[in-house]
């Protein structure tokens, strides 16, 4: 059977490749799993209480753009979170059943065939989440990677790009906290992004997953920089999930927020494609945006995680501390081989960087590192981050 080129072309999916490269290797020790991001915190005491309450809406067909107690709550917490002026809980946000859902349907959405007779270009951070590539692909649009390196302080360089290119854009992704470096994107970068999505006439989709999970200062959001910006209402974006904020991944709860004929194209296409989030977890999700107190617990949390990293590779040349997310991103040479090695002598099992990146005309800027996520309890992530810097520790600050 024939499948479509641009799919047949894709990489393989970076787990399959991991076990690929692991699986037939027995592991060093016991199994310390530092690969996925999936938070493993306390989530809100109260969820079982009210999904207790609200079980008889599984009988009904959930309202497919979030019932308006949910999108009141995400409303309110936006402007509360990043200083904004009121938002439109009916044009200005829609639920989503978690943000992979909603990054990826914005470019069937809002992508244009064509821009200024050429087929369009989509900028994608590299490395990147894998979704932004297949989104554009399937939009019929050529992605772009744009590298984000140490040298562009991990955040992707979007002004270098060729006249050119930028007349055909037609969508930038960004990551901010981004992953997997864990960089924080300014208030001023996201300005001038901006500035530079309305010179061009594209519009900006700005993935803030990480948004709640940093050291000190609250990150920057894409919003709050058109508003300050004046930029056309429709130019940003924004998608969040309560998975990292809250530690709910199985919920399945998002949301996108932004201009209102942008959401109106997005609710049009969800109409036909969506999944929904049941009426019970949009009961849950609408207490949980409304509560603060579990997502400053969580915050000190990764705090003391990031305080473990700092102290087990304080000396050692080449670490990068994060300034927020959940990940540690080590520059070790060779990540496929970092993480082959690790898995042989210790059982800490990661993630190559190069499973996260695709190849430029000039580097693939994850071969030389290695992801670890700091998700587990602190006693098991202390364990598994000392193995590693006994195990590697002298490849850590390496490039190439």
């Amino acid at each position: 059977m024939q499948y479509p080129k641009r799919f047949s072309e894709l990489p393989e999916y970076l787990f399959p490749r991991l076990r690929a490269l692991l699986d037939s290797h027995q592991p060093g020790g016991e199994l310390l799993q530092m690969t996925i991001g999936e938070p493993t915190h306390p989530f809100p005491e109260f969820v079982g209480e009210i999904l207790n309450r609200n079980l008889a809406g599984f009988n009904k067909y959930p309202p497919n753009e979030g019932t308006p107690e949910l999108r009141s709550a995400i409303a309110r917490w936006l402007e509360g979170r990043f200083d904004l002026k009121p938002l439109d809980p009916d044009r200005n946000v829609m639920s989503l059943n978690g943000t992979r859902e909603g990054l990826f349907n914005a470019a069937i959405a809002l992508s244009p065939e064509m821009k200024n007779g050429k087929p369009p270009a989509v900028l994608i951070p590299n490395p990147f989440y894998q979704c932004y590539m297949v989104a554009a692909k399937t939009a019929g649009a050529e992605p772009v990677f744009v590298n984000a390196t140490a040298e562009s302080g991990f955040l992707p360089d979007f002004h270098a790009l060729p006249r050119e290119v930028l007349e055909r854009t037609t969508l930038a992704y960004i990551c901010s906290p981004s992953n997997p470096q864990g960089a924080v994107a300014s208030a001023e970068y996201l300005q001038n992004l901006v500035k530079l999505a309305e010179q061009f006439d594209f519009k900006i989709l700005s993935d803030e997953c990480y948004s709640e999970i940093y050291r000190d200062t609250p990150p920057a959001g894409a919003l709050k920089a058109a508003e300050v910006v004046g930029a056309d209402p429709e130019r940003v974006m924004v998608f969040h999930s309560l998975s990292k904020r809250s530690n709910l991944p199985g919920i399945r709860s998002g949301f996108v927020a932004g201009g209102p004929q942008n959401i109106a194209a997005m609710k049009q296409l969800r109409s036909y494609t969506g999944a929904p989030v049941p009426l019970p977890l949009q009961q849950v999700s609408a207490a949980v945006w409304s509560d603060e107190g579990h997502v400053e617990r969580n915050r000190d949390l990764y705090r003391r995680k990031f305080q473990i990293a700092d102290r087990v590779f304080g000396n050692v040349a080449g670490y990068i501390k994060p300034q927020a997310g959940f990940f540690l991103w080590l520059p070790v040479g060779d990540g496929e081989a970092a993480a082959l090695k690790l898995w042989q002598e210790t059982g800490v099992r990661t993630l190559p960087g190069a499973y996260l990146s695709q190849d430029t005309a000039t580097v693939n800027p994850g071969k030389a590192y290695l992801r670890v996520a700091l998700v587990a309890p602190e006693a098991e992530v202390e364990q598994g981050l000392i193995a590693i810097r006994e195990c590697i520790g002298d490849r850590i600050g390496l490039t190439d």
